[in-house]
C-alpha cells in the first residue's frame, strides 16, 4: 500500500508494508490507483450490539480483533464477541460515567477512565478490577496502555498528563503539558513517545522516559483539540479539532499535510480514526450523527453513512478486517458494526 503524502520519499513501514510515493507506476497503474483512492468503501450494517442503557463513549477493538470493548454514560465497560454479536461479559466499578477504554497490545489487561476521577485496570478474562488509580483532581478523560503493557497514560480535566506504573499502580510521573482540560493521549508505535491534544488548542509531543515536552504543533486558529492518534507507521497525527477539521501533521517537521472536512465537530471530543485493513481512510464520527470517511491521500469525502439518531462521538477500526465500531450519545441503538467488502485487489 502506497501513501501519497508530500515530501514522501520518506519511507516507513508498518507491519512489512513499505509505505512511499510510487516513483514507478505505469500510466494505467495510476489511473487504477487514483480511480481506488476516490471510490467508495462501501461500507453497510453488520449488526448493532445491544446492552448499554446510555450512550455508548468510548470504543476499543482487541488486538487480536477477537472482542470489541465499549464503554457507556452508564458506568459499565462490556465486552463483545465481534463474530457472534454477542455481549460476553459486563465490567462495574465505576460510579459515574466512562470517558475512554483501552486494550493492552498483549490482550491480557484493560483499563477506562471515567468522570469519578479514577483509572481502572482489569483481568479481560475474569473481569476481575485488579487495580484502581487515583490522583487526578478533575475527570480523567482519555487514557491509553504503551505498546510494552508497563506503562499507562492518562489526561483529565486537571490539565495534567499521568503516567502511572502497570505493575504497582502508582503514579511515575505527573506531566503539566497544557493550560486547560486534556483531551486526547496516545503512543506511538514504540511507546518512546506520546501525544496529548487539548481544549488550549496546542497538540503536544512527550519522550515517554522523562515526561519531557519535545515539540508543540499549533493550529493557525487555534481551535481546541478533541482527540489525537499516531498513524499506524508512526510518523504522523491525526488531530481533530473543534472546528470541523480533521488534520494531518508530520510531526517531524512539524507540518500539516492534509485537512479532512465536511463533518460536524464543534461540542464534543470525537475519535477519529485510521482505516488501513484495504483502502487507506480516515474515519470519524460526527454531531449529526453520520459516519464519515475520507480518502488520506486525496481528501476527498468517499462515504457519509447514516449510522445513528444522535451524535456519533466513537468509533474504532477492527485490526484485521473490514469492521468499523460506532458508538452514540442515545439510549439505544447506541452500538453498531459497519462491515465493507472492498480489497486490496
Amino acid at each position: 500500500m502506497d501513501w501519497n503524502l508530500p515530501e514522501a520519499r520518506e519511507q516507513s513501514s508498518i507491519d512489512g508494508t513499505v509505505f512511499k510515493i510510487p516513483q514507478h507506476l505505469k500510466a494505467d497503474d495510476k489511473e487504477k490507483e487514483k480511480k481506488k483512492d476516490t471510490s467508495s468503501p462501501d461500507y453497510s450494517l453488520k449488526g448493532a450490539l445491544d446492552g448499554h442503557k446510555r450512550g455508548v463513549t468510548a470504543l476499543h477493538f482487541a488486538p487480536s480483533g477477537n472482542y470489541l470493548l465499549s464503554g457507556s454514560a452508564d458506568r459499565t465497560l462490556n465486552i463483545w464477541d465481534v463474530r457472534t454479536s454477542q455481549l460476553e461479559k459486563t465490567l462495574n466499578g465505576h460510579t459515574l460515567g466512562i470517558n475512554d477504554v483501552s486494550w493492552s497490545p498483549d490482550n491480557k489487561y484493560l483499563i477506562s477512565c471515567s468522570d469519578d476521577k479514577t483509572i481502572k485496570l482489569w483481568n479481560p478474562h475474569s473481569g476481575e478490577c485488579l487495580k484502581t488509580m487515583m490522583g487526578h483532581t478533575a475527570y480523567v478523560f482519555a487514557c491509553r496502555i504503551n505498546p510494552q503493557a508497563n506503562l499507562i497514560a492518562s489526561t483529565s480535566f486537571d490539565h495534567t498528563v499521568r503516567l502511572w506504573d502497570v505493575r504497582t499502580g502508582k503514579t511515575l510521573k505527573v506531566v503539566p503539558a497544557h493550560m486547560d482540560p486534556i483531551s486526547s493521549v496516545d503512543f506511538n508505535r514504540d511507546g518512546s513517545l506520546f501525544v496529548t491534544g487539548s481544549f488550549d488548542g496546542l497538540v503536544r509531543l512527550g519522550e515517554t522516559v522523562s515526561g519531557q515536552v519535545l515539540k508543540t504543533l499549533i493550529d493557525e486558529d487555534n481551535s481546541p483539540v478533541g482527540y489525537v492518534k499516531f498513524a499506524p507507521n508512526g510518523r504522523y497525527i491525526l488531530a481533530a479539532y473543534l472546528n470541523s477539521q480533521i488534520k494531518l501533521w508530520n510531526f517531524q517537521k512539524p507540518k500539516c499535510l492534509r485537512v479532512y472536512k465536511g463533518h460536524t465537530n464543534r461540542k464534543f471530543c470525537i475519535a477519529v480514526n485510521f482505516s488501513v485493513t484495504a483502502g487507506m481512510w480516515v474515519a470519524s464520527g460526527s454531531e449529526d450523527s453520520c459516519l464519515y470517511l475520507w480518502s488520506l491521500q486525496s481528501k476527498e469525502l468517499v462515504q457519509q453513512l447514516p449510522a445513528h439518531q444522535q451524535e456519533l462521538i466513537c468509533s474504532d477500526c477492527h485490526p484485521t478486517e473490514n469492521i468499523i465500531a460506532t458508538g452514540a450519545l442515545q439510549d439505544t441503538e447506541n452500538l453498531k458494526l459497519w462491515q465493507s467488502g472492498e480489497t486490496n485487489n
